[in-house]
């Protein structure tokens, strides 16, 4: 007699790699070019302001090594 290994809650597991369905899924639907188009903005938008934060942004992130001479040329003055 077949025995399951198996506990029987998780018996459908087993079942599943045997089961075929005859039901197809319907087919997708196509996207308009509108839709595509819209897609391709969004996506140019995100890229924007990614290139535009970081080119915003490294003035901030680089060191500024006038304010360092103006205050050595201060100090030797003195």
């Amino acid at each position: 007699m077949f025995r399951r290994r198996e506990p029987v809650p998780f018996a459908f597991l087993a079942e599943a790699d045997r089961f075929r369905s005859n039901v197809a899924p319907p087919p997708s639907e196509r996207s308009s070019a509108g839709q595509i188009a819209g897609r391709w903005l969004l996506g140019l938008t995100v890229v924007a302001a990614l290139v535009g934060s970081l080119v915003i942004g490294m003035p901030a992130l680089s060191l500024d090594h006038s304010t360092e001479t103006q205050q050595s040329q201060a100090s030797q003055g003195r």
